[in-house]
């Protein structure tokens, strides 16, 4: 098998995220650690990516120096994931596709939807990928319920129910650490916080399940923990172009509540409802009919879910998958191009900067009602 070269800007050691996508990124062998500028400390960053077998002239002290490093080089990247802190984003996604490299970026894609429209205007000029890690879109049974939903399996859908909620953030003694702080602060969070941090995610598969865009939204913040700036709760009423009408709530304060994303899905002939905690079970229940239980890895699934399961029925899979499932995507996409013939279509459900830009349309008008005491404002 033919291994694409890949370079990861941020994840360094000790990261919460990085892991998850050197293990995603190497698990069907489409991808090799190829470059890395790992972390804000030079030294660090390049002794640990030395570590995770860099070699020492592609190991680089910060972005700039991995960019100039890589762009002339005949053996260049054929992706580069960045997951640094979100302020950054823009700049370091700018650079690297007006270099000519394909991009993933962690979430958000940027800090403002005047950004995300100057990101996917500069992709589109260079002729280059960029996806967004909306990774829980990788989960075979999301994708099965995207399915279904084509098919028309649910009829026209009616109303959507998205969740995250978790009550890591909800202990007033912790308020003033520096892992959390900054997610309320609006210099680095932006114009939101739990909504752009969580939400987006339960946000993305709604659309990305229904195929319907936001057309308006009503939302609610609150900041229910100290003098917290920005919200630490959020429900948000949301409009949908194709007629359906979404209900999401989203909380960093909601104890007991875990990782928390559920979707529920209602049409004129049934109901589907998956929680990311349980991702191996889909509950279909067909108009007058009895609840079924859809087992992920069950060979009877649409061809989406059968192509994205890893594992026989019965085992579980995880959050590594899912992401996987976004890399495998691009991996197809980046072979057919390289070899001039068009990828699978079954490789296009990966998110894009478009999906990135609908996000922060979604948050900057959920930002814009809040204050305005829930009036609806058009995305």
């Amino acid at each position: 098998m033919t291994r694409l070269n890949w370079g990861m800007i941020g994840g360094g050691e000790g990261s919460q995220i990085g892991p998850a996508h050197r293990i995603s990124a190497g698990l069907d062998g489409h991808f090799h650690l190829t470059a890395a500028a790992l972390d804000i400390d030079p030294e660090r960053g390049k002794s640990f990516a030395k570590q995770l077998g860099v070699a020492e002239d592609r190991a680089y002290g910060n972005w700039q120096e991995m960019l100039d490093g890589e762009k002339s080089r005949p053996d260049r990247l054929d992706l580069v994931t960045i997951a640094t802190p979100n302020a950054t984003h823009y700049e370091i996604s700018r650079a690297f596709l007006e270099a000519g490299f394909h991009v993933l970026c962690e979430k958000p894609l940027t800090m403002t939807a005047d950004e995300a429209e100057h990101i996917v205007a500069i992709a589109k000029e260079a002729g280059k990928i960029c996806a967004v890690n909306y990774g829980y879109s990788g989960y075979p049974l999301v994708r099965q319920m995207k399915a279904m939903v084509t098919n028309g399996d649910l009829g026209n859908i009616r109303l959507i129910k998205a969740e995250f909620a978790h009550g890591f953030h909800a202990d007033a003694e912790e308020a003033d650490n520096p892992r959390v702080r900054w997610r309320y602060d609006p210099a680095q969070a932006g114009t939101s916080a739990v909504f752009a941090d969580a939400g987006i995610h339960a946000f993305h598969m709604a659309c990305f399940v229904a195929g319907q865009s936001p057309s308006k939204l009503s939302a609610d913040f609150a900041s229910l923990v100290g003098d917290r700036q920005l919200e630490d709760d959020a429900m948000i009423n949301i409009r949908m172009d194709g007629g359906a009408l979404c209900r999401l709530w989203t909380s960093a304060v909601a104890v007991g509540r875990m990782h928390g994303l559920t979707l529920q899905v209602f049409g004129e002939k049934g109901g589907l409802s998956w929680q990311q905690q349980h991702p191996d079970q889909l509950y279909w229940t067909p108009l007058n009919g009895r609840t079924q239980v859809l087992e992920r890895g069950d060979a009877t699934l649409s061809e989406q879910a059968v192509r994205a399961s890893r594992i026989a029925i019965g085992h579980a899979e995880g959050l590594p998958v899912a992401f996987a499932n976004i890399y495998h995507d691009l991996s197809e996409v980046l072979k057919a191009s390289n070899a001039g013939n068009a990828p699978s279509p079954l490789a296009l459900d990966y998110p894009t900067a478009v999906d990135g830009l609908w996000s922060m349309k979604a948050i900057e008008a959920a930002a814009k009602s809040a204050k305005s005491g829930g009036a609806w404002v058009t995305v």
